[in-house]
């Protein structure tokens, strides 16, 4: 699918990862939708970027508010032909840990928004895109949502981040073969580390020994090469049903 002229939902499109992919996208010729609780934050790259950027409120865990924003999506741009989903958090916590068990409820939080919030969002816009005229591939959308290596190699304390990343991973192909029929790709990026507000929040001192793990090159990603590598996913029409690591060759210990 052609980046110019394409309309992408941007979740967590704010700050991050989702902000880098805004970026890359709009660079490319596209219009992009961004969903976000942070409004101070969207409502300024937006208009940083111009008119062919709008900001949307949205709680990816609540039906309503997505729907209500994809309806606002289609009303700002026309279509939806890209979904890219940046939200997410993550926790430190252990199974057991002095103070006792995981607390079910923070466990339930983790997986309502990373998980269940990307599901809940993708299907909406899947019901959007299946509206669209199919390009010559009979391509008619994108989704691409966001894993992360812990899905693979989570740490201690990773528990809940690394069974809502686990979901998403699993869940690409047959998301991917459900929504074949309707012309729609699906794909997920599992990055490895890298320097979003998060980590640069820990301080240089801790990241230059966070990327020391880091194979190479050897320093932790830079969210613009995310947004690089969901631009190619969405430019090749191959691209289908798979979980990509983005990690420089890192294996969490």
């Amino acid at each position: 699918m052609k980046i110019e002229n394409a309309v992408a939902v941007v979740t967590g499109g704010a700050s991050g990862l989702g902000e880098a992919t805004v970026r890359n996208f709009v660079a490319g010729g596209a219009r992009a939708a961004i969903f976000d609780l942070n409004e101070e934050r969207g409502n300024k790259v937006a208009a940083e970027l111009g008119g062919t950027v709008s900001f949307h409120k949205a709680d990816v865990t609540d039906e309503a508010s997505i729907i209500a924003a994809m309806d606002a999506a289609v009303a700002a741009h026309g279509r939806i032909d890209i979904c890219v989903n940046c939200a997410g958090i993550g926790v430190a916590m252990k199974t057991m840990g002095k103070d006792g068990p995981h607390p079910l409820k923070l466990f339930k939080s983790v997986i309502d928004i990373n998980l269940v919030g990307t599901f809940n969002v993708l299907r909406l816009a899947a019901e959007r895109m299946a509206d669209n005229e199919p390009n010559d591939d009979g391509e008619r959308g994108v989704i691409i949502n966001t894993a992360s290596v812990a899905a693979f190699d989570g740490q201690k304390g990773q528990v809940a981040y690394s069974a809502s990343k686990g979901g998403i991973v699993g869940m690409t192909l047959p998301i991917a073969r459900d929504l074949a029929f309707y012309g729609i790709r699906v794909c997920a990026i599992a990055p490895g580390l890298f320097l979003t507000p998060l980590f640069e929040g820990l301080g240089k001192e801790v990241c230059d020994k966070l990327a020391e793990d880091v194979t190479f090159p050897r320093r932790l990603g830079k969210p613009s090469e995310y947004g690089e590598l969901a631009r190619t996913i969405v430019e090749n029409p191959y691209f289908n049903g798979e979980a990509i690591r983005l990690d420089g060759a890192i294996r969490l210990p």
